[in-house]
């Protein structure tokens, strides 16, 4: 994975910074299925308030820092052609499981917030067209920064974008899970996390 990206878009993306990366395998087989690699925009003055990383803090939260608080990447490259149908279903297997912990966790969500969750899975669901992605063609998936009054955006370039805040976040915070179906991704010691 590139140190640094810039994502060409209609919308201004920063350039983001890759923080770590990993390997997705299929959970009964332990196929190797894609690489993964997480990047963020390190220079959003959210970020970069050193005081707000303190040595204290877990790697868990140093990430959910980061998750919260800026732009973020998710590039995702298949070491084998597979189709969207797959990643399609992983995606929403995996966003059902994190919402299905944070209720086990005694997180309370409102109805409104249900339905705005759910809302936000199904359209994760509606976006994937049923068709191949060729091994190593990158698919990038963007979370929009937080801005006031607004829900961010999990964008999946060339497909389209779910708007949601929990949705987004939790999408890339699966790939940290331990509870996650394959590895957690690694983190680059370099940056200071």
């Amino acid at each position: 994975f590139p140190e640094r990206l810039r994502i060409p878009s209609k919308a201004h993306l920063p350039e983001v910074t890759l923080l770590g990366a990993g390997v997705r395998k299929v959970s009964f087989l332990r196929v190797k299925v894609y690489s993964i690699g997480f990047y963020a925009d390190l220079n959003n003055p959210r970020i970069k308030a050193v005081s707000q990383f303190t040595s204290d803090m877990t790697p868990e939260q140093k990430i959910e820092h980061v998750v919260d608080n800026t732009t973020c990447l998710i590039r995702i490259v298949p070491v084998r052609t597979t189709n969207f149908t797959h990643l399609r279903d992983a995606f929403v297997r995996a966003l059902y499981q994190r919402l299905s912990i944070a209720q086990k966790n005694q997180v309370m969500f409102s109805q409104e917030e249900i339905y705005n969750i759910t809302t936000g899975i199904s359209s994760v669901r509606t976006l994937f067209p049923n068709r191949t992605l060729e091994k190593g063609t990158p698919l990038d998936i963007v979370v929009t920064p937080p801005m006031p009054d607004n829900p961010r955006a999990l964008i999946f370039r060339d497909l389209g974008a779910v708007m949601g805040s929990w949705v987004t976040t939790e999408f890339v915070l699966h790939y940290f899970s331990e509870d996650a179906p394959s590895p957690p991704v690694c983190f680059a010691r370099r940056h200071a996390f």
